[in-house]
Parts: structure tokens; C-alpha cells; sequence
């Protein structure tokens, strides 16, 4: 299984990303050994994932998510942690 995720920190930074295992991903960010962007002194956590069977699938998703405006960002996570659908 492939998860696309979005994590954020307390200054709102967003990353959108595909991994295999969401915990792991997480701790690589949080430790400073994940992508250059997350590199910060702020921990980050999981806003919004959505599993997916294929890579191709996840990184398709992604993509699509990537080229969003900020606040259409915003509301799959809102849909997200309020436990609603969030694919397409």
C-alpha cells in the first residue's frame, strides 16, 4: 500500500508527499533526514492521508494535490479530520 499524506507544524508549513509507511515518513521529517523543506526546529504531524494500491495511483494523486491553491488544501484536511471522503 502507497499513503499520499500532507503534514504541517505549528507555523503552518505544508508538505505533501507518497510513502509506504506513514509513521516511519513522519519520523524521517521530525528527525531532520526527511525532505529539505521539513527541515525546521518545528515537529510536524500527519493533516491528511489517503492510501492508495499502486505507486502510480499515489503519485498521480499527489501531483493533482501538489497543484492546488492553499485553501483547497486546506479543506481536504478539514474533510480529512472530520473522518469524510476525500478521493475523487
Amino acid at each position: 500500500m502507497f499513503y499520499v499524506y500532507m503534514i504541517k507544524n505549528k507555523y503552518d508549513k505544508l508538505y505533501i508527499g507518497v510513502t509506504e509507511n506513514l509513521k516511519d515518513r513522519l519520523y524521517y521529517h521530525n528527525t531532520k533526514q526527511g525532505a529539505q523543506y521539513t527541515k525546521s526546529n518545528s515537529k510536524f504531524y500527519i493533516a491528511f492521508s489517503e492510501q492508495y494500491n499502486t505507486l502510480a495511483e499515489a503519485r498521480k494523486r499527489e501531483i493533482q494535490i501538489k497543484k492546488w491553491r492553499r485553501d483547497k488544501k486546506e479543506l481536504i484536511i478539514e474533510r480529512f479530520k472530520k473522518g469524510l471522503s476525500t478521493k475523487p
